[in-house]
């Protein structure tokens, strides 16, 4: 059963029939919830509630040309029950209602006024002192969770892992990159001629598939980051695996660097999570470059000039020393 807004009588039915909806829920209204990269994402509202419900496809919601793995919902789901059972960090994930397998399908409560953290790519004032230590408290509490049974999540790892460590670094990848800005074709060939630091991607790319220790998100960028009145609340974690923590970090620091926010409040957080730093800025370079010259574009406010000097940093980050 594959959902779309807005609901037909079918897919009432069908709700009805997982215990998804109660019988004597009335759907009022159905909508696209936000602007999701993987998933078929439906805000769906009852005269007694609302809730979120998140289907993934075999392919990637927002580029149907990409394959993706259907079980993403069913990893997610594995990862909030996880949390629930943490009583430091449970309050950060979405309660979850239900979750139905032959549709692959999530029940989750609607964070009531949940605005993603987008927004600081144009405003990076908003990443505040207070945002920075709740990110980093989640981060601490998630790495303690043990996971030894979490699912391995290779297909997704996979995914990720071509276009993290694989097609941003190749020429000719069918990325039309000068549609997006004129000129980032050309300044793409800085990392996709540069053999050393292919290299190291490559390794580092090893190392990210490998078997690692922590449960980690796995994406823990702005778009998976909600301020609502209830707290900060973490989503979007179809790309959790056990793996190594400097991942989690040095994805969030990349950001923050895309993001403009000064260094300063960069190293002071880099600071207060101690981690293996060699392996942390490989990841942290990584995820700039495959920001700035892959498929998984952001919304940017940056000239060409301020890529390029993002983009040497990058590289910086990556040759400085072995991981």
């Amino acid at each position: 059963m594959l959902l779309h807004a807005p609901l037909t009588q079918e897919h009432i039915d069908y709700l009805r029939k997982k215990g998804i909806l109660h019988p004597d829920e009335s759907v009022r209204s159905s909508r696209k919830a936000g602007e999701g990269n993987m998933n078929v994402t439906l805000a769906v509202s009852t005269e007694k509630r609302t809730i979120i419900l998140k289907q993934s496809r075999p392919y990637v919601a927002k580029y149907p040309e990409v394959p993706a793995p259907s079980e993403r919902t069913g990893i997610e789901y594995s990862f909030y029950q996880y949390m629930a059972t943490q009583p430091e960090v449970a309050h950060y994930s979405p309660r979850v209602f239900a979750f139905d397998r032959d549709s692959w399908l999530l029940a989750l409560e609607f964070v009531e006024k949940g605005v993603d953290y987008l927004c600081i790519y144009h405003h990076p004032d908003q990443f505040t002192e207070a945002l920075g230590d709740d990110l980093l408290r989640y981060l601490k509490g998630l790495h303690q969770v043990t996971a030894q049974t979490f699912p391995e999540n290779r297909a997704m790892r996979t995914l990720n892992h071509q276009h993290i460590f694989l097609l941003p670094f190749q020429e000719n990848n069918g990325f039309d990159l000068n549609g997006i800005q004129p000129g980032l074709e050309q300044l793409s060939l800085k990392i996709k001629t540069n053999g050393d630091l292919i290299g190291k991607v490559r390794q580092l790319g090893k190392r990210y598939l490998s078997p690692g220790s922590k449960l980690i998100h796995g994406d823990f960028y702005p778009g998976s980051w909600l301020s609502s009145p209830g707290g900060l609340k973490i989503i979007d974690t179809e790309f959790a695996f056990v793996g190594d923590p400097e991942f989690d970090l040095g994805v969030m620091l990349a950001h923050l660097y895309l993001a403009r926010v000064p260094d300063v409040r960069i190293k002071d957080l880099r600071e207060r999570y101690p981690l293996n730093e060699a392996l942390l800025a490989a990841f942290t370079g990584t995820e700039i470059l495959r920001r700035l010259f892959g498929l998984a574009q952001l919304p940017l406010v940056l000239s060409l000039e301020e890529k390029e000097k993002l983009a040497n940093q990058a590289i910086q980050l990556i040759l400085h020393e072995a991981f």
